[in-house]
């Protein structure tokens, strides 16, 4: 029963890119049904949880919700232009160093000399996997570094949305007690966004469509709290990386993104690596 509640998380936000790529629209329409769909499982949880919640970090929580949107709307905008199976894999690298470095720095984490060297030994494998999956053999579909440099400046808003967790205000709190904030904060953001980049997109069907995607995030982002509590913080987030594997495979198969048998070879053994990479910096 722990591994299949384990298995939730990662499915369901290895399918979120799968849902919102089928159905399509603009990023402006994706992250409003992400922020939408992940409200709706936010509040169904909290009428069946009932937690108790301060209000700073009720506010704190809504506010690193909106931050989150950044991140999100960088993957969206990313999937357009270099295609779900490009992105998810540079996506999580990023987001794995530089949440494993703020750890480091910040929070203290990898105390001890053989602590860092794994962790460290571990980021240098998920980037060489990272590299691999992006190695292409045709010259106009290669990845500029100007796309790189958008993705991983946009991650800051994931960055932000992984660490909160370790500040004091939030860390007190229960997981059930902050995830209808975070879910509110994040229909915040994409309101906000879309009012500034699309406000045409309120009135496009695609707008409510791509709530199905958030609907998959959202009840994703709740298991995950539970999976932490049955299997412990380590093992859940080792669950979770399958999620890369799932989304990158998903966008090949489903969105028929074009890989040749040389660009799909190189892509496999880069996601092994970076699920090795992942793994092993949980042992750090």
């Amino acid at each position: 029963m722990n591994i299949l509640i384990a298995l939730i998380p990662a499915i369901g936000w290895g399918t979120m890119p799968l849902i919102t790529g089928k159905i399509g629209g603009s990023a402006a329409n994706q992250i409003f049904g992400i922020g939408a769909g992940a409200s709706i499982i936010g509040l169904i949880a909290y009428v069946i949880t009932k937690p108790s919640v301060s209000t700073p970090a009720f506010w704190f929580a809504v506010l690193c919700g909106a931050l989150w949107t950044i991140g999100q709307i960088g993957q969206f905008i990313s999937f357009k232009r270099i295609g779900v199976a490009n992105t998810i894999p540079l996506s999580t690298v990023f987001q794995l160093v530089g949440n494993s470095i703020i750890g480091m720095v910040i929070f203290g984490d990898w105390a001890g000399s053989r602590a860092k060297i794994i962790g460290i030994t571990a980021l240098v494998i998920v980037v060489i996997g990272a590299l691999l999956t992006s190695v292409t053999d045709q010259k106009g579909q290669r990845i500029s570094m100007g796309n790189v440099i958008f993705l991983l400046c946009t991650t800051i808003g994931f960055w932000v949305y992984s660490s909160f967790p370790n500040i004091g205000i939030i860390k007190e709190q229960s997981g059930t007690g902050i995830f209808l904030p975070e879910m509110l904060g994040i229909l915040l953001g994409a309101v906000v966004y879309d009012l500034f980049a699309d406000r045409q997109a309120f009135k496009q069907r695609t707008q409510y469509l791509n709530i199905l995607g958030g609907l998959a995030w959202g009840i994703a982002g709740f298991a995950y709290i539970f999976s932490a509590q049955a299997n412990g913080n380590t093992s859940a987030f080792i669950w979770t990386q399958l999620n890369v594997v799932i989304a990158t495979f998903g966008g090949i198969l489903l969105l028929h993104e074009h890989k040749s048998k040389r660009e799909m070879k190189f892509t496999i053994w880069g996601i092994i690596l970076i699920v090795i990479g992942s793994v092993a910096t949980s042992f750090a």
